[in-house]
C-alpha cells in the first residue's frame, strides 16, 4: 500500500474529481475555516480540504491524527441526512478516524471555541 492509497484509502477517481469540484466551491463557513487552518496555521497540523476519504469527502483532513472535520448547514438536520451522517461516521471510524462536526453558525459565531475543540483531537 502506497502512502496515497493510505492517504485516501482508495477513493476512486470520480470521488477525487468530486474533491476538485467542491475545493473551487467552499461554503462561506468552510471558507472561514480554511483560511483558519491552512498552511499549518492551527498548531503546525496540516489540513486538507474536501479531502477523499474512500466513498468520501471529507469537509476537512488532518492526516496525521486521522481528524474529519465537518461543518454541517440546516440540510443536516433532516432525518435522512442525519441517518446518512451517523453511518458515514461510523464507516469512518472503522478506518480509525476520528469525525468531529460544527454547525456553520459556530464558525462563524464562536471560531475561537471552535478552534480550541479541534485543538483538543490534535497530539503532536
Amino acid at each position: 500500500m502506497s502512502y496515497s492509497d493510505n492517504l485516501f484509502y482508495g477513493a476512486s477517481p470520480l470521488i477525487h474529481k468530486r474533491a476538485r469540484e467542491l475545493r473551487r466551491k467552499l461554503t462561506p463557513a468552510e471558507r472561514v475555516l480554511w483560511n483558519l487552518l491552512r498552511k499549518k496555521a492551527l498548531e503546525g497540523f496540516k489540513f486538507r480540504r474536501q479531502h477523499p476519504i474512500r466513498n468520501f469527502i471529507a469537509d476537512f483532513y488532518c492526516h496525521s491524527n486521522k481528524l474529519v472535520i465537518e461543518l454541517d448547514g440546516s440540510i443536516h438536520d433532516e432525518v435522512s441526512q442525519s441517518e446518512y451522517d451517523k453511518g458515514r461516521t461510523e464507516e469512518l471510524k472503522e478506518l480509525g478516524i476520528t469525525v468531529i462536526r460544527f454547525r456553520n453558525e459556530e464558525v462563524f459565531e464562536t471560531t475561537e471555541d471552535v478552534l480550541k475543540r479541534i485543538s483538543k483531537y490534535l497530539t503532536p
